[in-house]
């Protein structure tokens, strides 16, 4: 037994490890500011979007349906390739009954005595479940203020939260979610996974016969429960009188330290297993004893009939594979392309006007906006046609960071660009505003139409 288990890691460990990482990255991230832009954040506030430090407006909103779709898609992949890993391995609601029920319950207040027992209901010891509840109400209120870091940055929810008079919105989110919080962990426990999360409805449709879930081989142990799903054996003698060879003890370890209170021994058709392996554990121990391999393992069925490892790489997951590198491309593509200004051109309500010597105006009301870090000195020109000049402003203007300003625009010509006695002709026209210090990097072209009138207005007007 202790040379099957010398080098073996419980899956249970694996898992802190992981919780542990999830945490610090989360925490960490709101705290890492880069020339005041945030890693992750959608602030509602300043109506900005910040992703790989780098800010967009809300105009700039493209980025969030890639976003979005790489999660679904994400979230697809994992499951096609291993079963519920999402709910057993990363979900915040696994981790938070971890916390609530392994470490504060069974480690830090003994309430439970056991963490393989799961099964086990602990009566009275009311002060010190007070207790726990106390405790997981101040980290309830760390992980909602760790949700809202990522909408309203932590420099500036430490300042709202602490007057809740003026941010009753804020204050009134952030005691709901850890009222739900607490009343999710200490009160549904697992039965929120069973019951209220959808994903445990729509997994069944995503998985084929090669992807990995945590499997009790029958072929090993013996077939416990019958195709109705109904229990034949309650002991040992009674599997083996039904089949010689079975290794199954029917100790019911994996059973009592299940999270989810299922056998997983009646089949992976179970909507409830999160795939957290802790039965995998449990059998691991027992079946050491008799220096045998677990009968619990993460793997397949049909892995199992054929004693083979299961395919990872088959058309379905490559076909994932490839839809997540095309969004993430995209993603880095589109984001690389962010304009670190913004201009929307709009004309006024007059499409004209003819001076003296046949000069024609077209005025506009141009929206600048400086969406970088650094202030600049804007102006801008016409692109594809030099006979249309700037006649006001004249000059350059300077823009603040994360200012907008208006300008009124007057754009003239003292040629003669259609000679159409039938109409007016609006004309195409490529704007490029820039910023002075920096045409490289922070540069627009926008596109809109210079009005010239019939040539006979012109001719009448001399």
């Amino acid at each position: 037994m202790k040379k099957r288990l010398k080098n073996w890691l419980p899956f249970r460990y694996k898992r802190y490890y992981i919780f542990a990482l999830l945490t610090i990255i989360s925490v960490g991230l709101p705290f890492i500011v880069i020339d005041g832009h945030h890693f992750l954040l959608l602030s509602f506030d300043y109506f900005e979007f910040h992703l790989f430090f780098i800010k967009f407006d809300m105009q700039e909103l493209y980025l969030i349906p890639i976003l979005l779709m790489l999660l679904f898609v994400g979230v697809f992949f994992m499951t096609a390739l291993g079963g519920r890993v999402w709910c057993g391995w990363v979900c915040p609601q696994t981790i938070f009954r971890v916390v609530y029920r392994d470490l504060i319950e069974t480690k830090i207040l003994r309430i439970r005595k056991r963490i393989k027992n799961k099964q086990e209901k602990v009566e009275g010891q009311y002060i010190k479940k007070i207790i726990a509840v106390l405790i997981w109400t101040v980290l309830s209120a760390l992980a909602t203020a760790n949700f809202l870091w990522y909408f309203i940055p932590p420099e500036d929810f430490f300042k709202q939260i602490m007057n809740p008079g003026e941010h009753y919105i804020l204050f009134g989110v952030f005691l709901s979610t850890i009222a739900f919080l607490v009343y999710d962990i200490v009160k549904m426990k697992e039965d929120f996974c069973i019951y209220v999360c959808p994903y445990a409805r729509i997994q069944s449709v995503m998985y084929d016969k090669e992807t990995v879930q945590t499997v009790y081989n029958p072929l090993r142990g013996g077939a416990v429960y019958n195709s109705a799903g109904i229990k034949q054996f309650d002991k040992k003698p009674e599997l083996l009188a039904m089949d010689s060879s079975a290794e199954c003890t029917l100790c019911d370890a994996c059973v009592k330290v299940c999270p989810t209170h299922i056998d997983i021994k009646k089949g992976i058709s179970q909507l409830e297993c999160i795939n957290c392996l802790e039965c995998a554990d449990a059998c691991t121990i027992v079946m050491a004893a008799y220096d045998k391999p677990s009968l619990i393992s993460w793997t397949n069925m049909e892995a199992n009939k054929e004693k083979r490892k299961p395919k990872y790489l088959r058309p379905r997951i490559l076909v994932y594979i490839f839809a997540l590198l095309s969004l993430t491309v995209g993603l880095f593509v589109m984001g690389s392309q962010k304009e670190y200004m913004l201009l929307n051109i709009n004309r006024t309500t007059q499409l004209y006007k003819v001076k003296d010597n046949n000069t024609v105006e077209n005025a506009y009301t141009f929206l600048f906006q400086n969406t970088d870090s650094k202030d600049h000195e804007y102006y801008f020109r016409v692109l594809n046609n030099d006979n249309i000049i700037i006649k006001r402003p004249t000059k350059s203007f300077l823009l603040k960071s994360d200012r907008k300003i208006r300008k009124i625009v007057v754009l003239k010509t003292n040629e003669v660009l259609v000679k159409d006695n039938t109409k007016d002709t609006p004309i195409a026209i490529k704007i490029e505003a820039y910023a002075i210090d920096d045409k490289v990097k922070v540069k627009v072209i926008r596109d809109t139409t210079f009005v010239y009138p019939r040539y006979d207005k012109l001719k009448n007007s001399n």
